[in-house]
């Protein structure tokens, strides 16, 4: 069994405190209601939000993908990180035991921020996982981000 490690990061003019209250202490209730098309519902299927809480995000019927369940293991109110593991799946594409990522919001520029995410594959014995692959998940993610930066841009209020 083998890792893939990814490392990804990009500036946003939000400030790392918003980013991280939307994107990681209120993702069960913002990305659903922003990202209607793709996310129908997610729900705490243990805990509340707290580490070693479950979460189980619930895709669209249009999505290429049922549902998955992300372990939180590890949340820094404080330094903006979280670290969290998808542990359930149609996204692990029979292929992968799991995904870990570490996700932190650190000051950058005149009030915005730098969002850093590294992202480890560990794929099953016997298994190769394509470049693409992974290529399109880190797209997914970006693009989550992308459309909760815009949110938080469009109301300066929201997450204060």
């Amino acid at each position: 069994m083998s890792i893939t490690k990814i490392s990804q990061s990009f500036a946003t003019q939000v400030s790392p405190d918003r980013m991280f209250k939307a994107l990681i202490l209120d993702s069960h209730n913002i990305c659903p209601k922003l990202m209607f098309s793709s996310i129908k519902s997610i729900e705490f299927i243990q805990g509340s939000g707290e580490v070693g809480s479950i979460k189980q995000i619930n895709f669209t019927e249009e999505s290429p993908f049922k549902y998955v369940k992300h372990r939180i293991d590890a949340l820094d109110k404080e330094k903006f990180m979280c670290k969290h593991t998808l542990i359930e799946g149609d996204a692990l594409m029979d292929k992968l035991e799991y995904i870990t990522y570490e996700v932190k919001f650190e000051g950058y520029g005149r009030g915005g921020c730098m969002c850093k995410m590294t992202s480890e594959y560990k794929v099953k014995e016997g298994v190769e996982i394509k470049e693409q692959d992974i290529e399109h998940g880190k797209d997914r993610a970006i693009g989550m981000y992308e459309v909760v930066e815009a949110y938080l841009l469009a109301h300066p209020h929201a997450y204060e």
